[in-house]
């Protein structure tokens, strides 16, 4: 049984769904969507196992911070 998505789709199960982890065992991040920092930020997740989205993830652009 993989452990990660990309395990999973590695293996061919498209269908794959990790165990829910409570986002107090991740950090959040204040990169902005579609930036290098945000994209590197989800590779490490992804590698980690963890899942792609934290709830209190930067969602959008502001000029404030």
């Amino acid at each position: 049984m993989p452990t990660s998505i990309l395990d999973a789709v590695k293996l061919g199960l498209w269908d794959f769904e990790p165990e829910e982890i409570d986002s107090r065992q991740f950090v959040s991040t204040t990169a902005m969507p579609g930036t290098n920092e945000k994209l590197e930020v989800m590779a490490q997740r992804l590698k980690r196992g963890l899942p792609l989205w934290h709830p209190s993830d930067r969602r959008e652009w502001s000029e404030e911070e």
